[in-house]
């Protein structure tokens, strides 16, 4: 495969290249000898130039490429952990064709690395300057088969299709007829898809006129831009200290949550106890599917937050109910200062009957669907007929798709 500038190759980066890939394989992330390969050949320093060569080799580290007057990123090169994980779930093979949207140019080159000679790798971005990027590096590194146009990737891209893996880097809210269209009978789609607010990386394979999930993981990404942009909606609730935020929906007395904060906190425990280092991402999930009003609080932790004191301070499981709020919430309950109890705090005038909601759906989490696969997720086109799941399974409509969510 392609041969690069290996002036630029110093040894420290080919033995943090080695490192990298070594812990990849031993967590279990990479599974598969065309992954392992494409991530051992491929200088990942050279496709991040912006970073330290630690930064850029460090498995959980996402390299900012390009913000906005704002500072908010809207480019990144993602974790490497992320993109090995996505390479997974896609099933990308020798002499496939494949279409990534977002581009960067270090995925695209995983990607051509994966799919060989035979393979052909099309990568597309709405922004000119990340095309001018992708192109730039993807030559001085030596993948020049690799085709990088800009479009806005809410059309896919018909000139290459069909694809037999469409690989989304950037975080969708939608599935656009597009994507799906113009994957081959046997394709996959996999795509960071926000779901009630939460992100997760979704493998989907077509199956008898819709889409099913035969793979679904924990990640997070830079939003789309474009016509496939769908802006989350804030509501501050402490001056700019704390804030809610909406993803599927608004609710139209809002303003009645305004002091709500300024009340007494009650609290609910459950019993249910976790260790600091355990995921529980399937909660997460099961309190946006099971939850009318669900939303994801946020603290500002140079501010004041007052009495707020939430699990994740950047995006806790929330949820109101007219002037009331709820939040997801732990505390220490022994002596291991990894373990701790998952509880709920609520403000309000029906907090304790909303913190109590919330401790009842962590404590039937536990129960039913604490170290199962979470919900089997399917999508179908917009306006076809969907089944609805029995409760507290959930449909979300989106512009062209409808996603169900469906608790076993």
């Amino acid at each position: 495969m392609p041969v690069t500038d290996l002036a630029a190759d110093p040894p420290r980066a080919e033995e943090l290249r080695r490192q990298l890939v070594d812990g990849l394989v031993d967590e279990g992330t990479i599974v598969s000898k065309g992954v392992e390969t494409a991530l051992r050949a491929v200088p990942r320093h050279l496709f991040a130039p912006e970073a330290a060569l630690e930064e850029a080799y460090d498995a959980r580290n996402a390299v900012v490429t390009k913000r906005d007057e704002h500072g908010v990123a809207l480019s990144s090169v993602s974790a490497a952990h992320i993109q090995a994980m996505m390479l997974e779930q896609s099933g990308l093979a020798e002499g496939m064709r494949a279409l990534e949207i977002g581009s960067g140019g270090y995925n695209a080159a995983l990607m051509a690395e994966v799919t060989g000679a035979s393979g052909h790798v099309t990568s597309v971005d709405i922004d000119a300057d990340v095309v001018a990027r992708a192109r730039g590096l993807l030559a001085r590194t030596g993948y020049t088969a690799v085709r990088v146009e800009q479009a806005d990737a809410e059309n896919g891209y018909a000139p290459s299709a069909p694809y037999d893996a469409v690989i989304v880097t950037v975080g969708a809210w939608d599935l656009p007829p597009a994507w799906t269209e113009q994957l081959t009978a046997g394709g996959t789609l996999t795509v960071p898809l926000r779901l009630n607010g939460l992100t997760r990386s979704v493998a989907f394979e077509r199956v008898d006129g819709h889409l099913a999930a035969r793979s679904v993981k924990v990640c997070g990404f830079v939003p789309m831009q474009g016509a496939g942009a769908h802006p989350e909606r804030l509501l501050q609730l402490r001056g700019t200290h704390v804030a809610l935020r909406f993803d599927e929906h608004w609710f139209p007395d809002a303003d009645r949550l305004q002091g709500v904060l300024d009340g007494e906190r009650v609290e609910a425990w459950t019993g249910v106890r976790i260790g600091s280092a355990v995921p529980f991402d399937t909660l997460q999930l099961w309190l946006a599917t099971a939850l009318d009003g669900f939303g994801l609080l946020s603290v500002d932790p140079e501010g004041d937050p007052g009495p707020v004191a939430p699990l994740n301070t950047k995006a806790c499981p929330a949820v109101v109910d007219e002037a009331s709020l709820a939040y997801l919430a732990v505390r220490r309950v022994s002596d291991d200062p990894a373990e701790f109890e998952f509880g709920a705090h609520a403000f309000g005038p029906q907090g304790r009957e909303l913190a109590h909601r919330v401790a009842d759906l962590v404590r039937r989490w536990d129960r039913e669907y604490r170290g199962g696969p979470g919900p089997r997720i399917t999508a179908f086109p917009a306006d076809a007929a969907v089944p609805v799941p029995p409760p507290p399974g959930r449909v979300l409509a989106k512009r062209h798709a409808r996603i169900v969510l469906t608790w076993p």
